[in-house]
Order: structure tokens, then sequence, then C-alpha cells
């Protein structure tokens, strides 16, 4: 008999069901394991988050000088506006629909009539991080810029190999043992009182960010359609093949035929979408970055954390450089913005967790809207290439 693999989404889907359900009835001394195995895996993503930034943003901009030129600077300037575009779009809607939908009175309380439970971890293990986040990722940049200038490529070679390592790390050890980081999460936080609230939270999440992908997307192609003199609803609709197929894949690169295919039929020369839609697919992530901004104010606001307009721009701007070059695994957009998360909005391991399981619950959502957004770039680049040879 074929064996039934199941896909991350299902698989964190049930440990947030399980870990709900098993809260109810798990006595401390084993709810009191799954903290602990929380507290070592949450641990080592503190030390290897350095080292993930370093291994994938560093050799992500050394790639972005391969055949340097004003076509590849346009190309990125344009993802880079893209996405910061889709933060700071997320950032005002949200800021003007959080208030009246999210209860922050009641979300992160203990149920009424229960007091607050707490669970500490049998041991732990302290691992810590070989450089801090911010120092990671300035190196990150150095190396990055550096390596994309310098004729040599020893050192290059030499973070391509480390990026296959960091790469390997997730695909195997942080990606497998994610459903059981977030069944424990949610296991102990049933037995502490503050999963019902935070269910909710996430029905409600994922409501606004499904309504603000529709509109991220049709402000896009406006754009997309008045620079390139075409109609954007007719651009639009040629690219809902490649948003569907990235519904199932949840993956920017195993998308690319389809989004090039259509990107094609928009009107854009092929050379020129052959060489725009793989860099963006790498490049740009306005879905992404949606996601992960609607996401972590939600987690600030039913958290009492404050939030700040310079606080988020800051991190809006770093986020579209870190998540360069994310892995192509599902999540891995996420992993790569776990730093960011932890050192401009301060998100400890609980806020971390929640970030993973939401994100992840969306995944398919920003991974079509990153690859639909892709072939709005591909139309004004064409509009652009096409008055440079007029």
């Amino acid at each position: 008999m074929k064996r039934i693999k199941l896909g991350l989404l299902p698989r964190i889907i049930i440990a947030i069901a399980l870990g709900i359900v098993c809260g109810l009835f798990f006595p401390d001394w084993l709810t009191a394991i799954f903290v602990t195995i929380n507290s070592l895996f949450g641990n080592f993503l503190g030390f290897i988050i350095p080292l993930l930034i370093l291994g994938l943003v560093a050799p992500g901009i050394a790639d972005l000088g391969k055949g340097a030129g004003k076509l590849l600077l346009i190309t990125a300037l344009l993802a880079y506006c893209f996405t910061l575009f889709s933060g700071f779009f997320t950032y005002f809607s949200c800021s003007l629909a959080y208030p009246w939908l999210l209860d922050t009175t009641q979300q992160l309380t203990p149920l009424e009539g229960e007091a607050v439970k707490t669970i500490a971890p049998y041991f732990t293990i302290d691992m810590p991080p070989l450089m801090q986040v911010m120092t990671s990722l300035i190196l990150a940049f150095t190396l990055g810029l550096g390596m994309s200038v310098i004729p040599g490529n020893r050192l290059k070679n030499v973070m391509e190999d480390f990026k296959d390592i960091i790469n390997i790390v997730i695909s195997s050890i942080i990606i497998p043992l994610l459903p059981l980081y977030i069944f424990g999460i949610f296991l102990n936080m049933t037995t502490s009182g503050q999963v019902a609230g935070i269910m909710g939270v996430f029905v409600k999440i994922i409501i606004v960010i499904f309504v603000m992908t529709v509109i991220l997307l049709f402000l896009q192609f406006f754009i997309a359609g008045s620079v390139g003199k075409t109609n954007p609803f007719r651009l639009f609709r040629n690219m809902l093949p490649a948003y569907m197929t990235a519904l199932g894949t949840q993956s920017s690169a195993a998308t690319i035929p389809v989004t090039l295919e259509q990107t094609i039929k928009n009107g854009v020369r092929p050379e020129l979408a052959g060489f725009v839609i793989p860099l963006c697919a790498t490049i740009h992530l306005s879905g992404s970055t949606m996601k992960i901004v609607a996401c972590a104010m939600a987690i600030m606001l039913v958290s009492g954390m404050d939030i700040h307009f310079g606080q988020f721009a800051g991190f809006i701007m770093m986020l579209g450089i870190a998540m360069v070059a994310a892995p192509g695994v599902p999540g891995g957009a996420i992993m790569a913005a776990l730093g960011v998360l932890q050192s401009m909005l301060g998100f400890d391991e609980t806020a971390q967790g929640l970030m993973i399981a939401l994100y992840i619950a969306m995944d398919s959502f920003g991974t079509a809207t990153n690859v639909t957004g892709d072939g709005a770039i591909a139309v004004i680049v064409n509009r652009i290439y096409k008055k440079e040879k007029a």
C-alpha cells in the first residue's frame, strides 16, 4: 500500500488540534515533558537563527551580482519597492482593522474562573548563539555585496556550501520538528487557559489577510497596467493560473514554468520574462511580507505589546532584505524572518512559535501572492525596456 504523505500544513493543523485536546486532560508531569522539548528546540532556534541569516542572505545578495547590469538593478529595485509597499499597506490596513476586530482585553488572558498555571521544563540546555542577530545581518550584507563584485569565487563557493548545510538543517531538522513544537505550544497554552482567545485571533487574521491579498494584487496590477498601457484586469486574469498553481505547490520556484508562460501571454518579451521571473521568484516577497507584518501586529496587540510606526518601518525595510533567497521549503520565509522578529520586535519563543503556526497556516496564499505579483513587475520592466530601445 502507498504511504500517505501529509504536507506541513496538515501536520501543523493536526498538531494544533492535538495540543488543544491533550491540554484538557494531560497531567502536569506529561505536559512538562513537552515543555522541556520546546525549551530545547527554542534554544536551538536561538542558536541557529544568526547562522541561518548568514547562510541564506549572503549568497542571495551575491547571486544578484551575476550578470549585473541596469536591468538587474531595475528589477531588484522594483521587487524591493513592491515588497515595501506590501509591508506598509499591511501596517496601515491592520492599524485600522485590528482595534475593532481584535478584543485585546481578553485574548491572551486565562479562561474565566481558572487561574494561570505555569509549567516549567524539567531541565534546560543553554545554546548561546555565536553572534547577535544584527551582527549576522550586517556580516551577511558585507559578505554578499563583497562577493558580488570581487572576481574570485573561492569565498562564494564556501558560502554556497554553507547555505546548503543551512538548507539541510531547515529541511531535515527544523521543519520536521515544527509540528511537535507547535503541539507543545498549544498544549501549554491550553493548560494555562489561553488557547480559546488565540484561536479566535487565528480565524480573524486569516480572513483579514485573504481580503488584503486580493486588494494588494489589484493595486499591483493597476500600477503595472498604468505603466504598461494595458488593461490591468486582463493582466490579472492571465496570471490566475500561476496563482492557482502556487496555491497547490506552495513554492515560487516550482511555479516558475507557469508564471513564465502566463507572463509571456501578458505581452512581455520571452527573453525578458525568462530573466525577470526566476529572479523575482527569489527576491520578490510581497505576500510573505504581508503575512508576517499582519501576524506580528496581531500577536503584539493581544500580548499587550506597544506598536510604533518607527519600529515597524525599520522592521519592514529589514524584512524585505532578510528574506532574500529564503529556501524553497514551506515556511522558508518565516524561518529567515525569525531573527528580525526577535531583534527588532522583541518576540520570545512563544511568540515565534505562534508566528510560525500562523504563517504556515496561510503559506499558500503568500506564495501565490508573490508569484502573481512577479507578473506585474515583469510588465513594468518590459515597458522600461521598450522605452530604452525606442
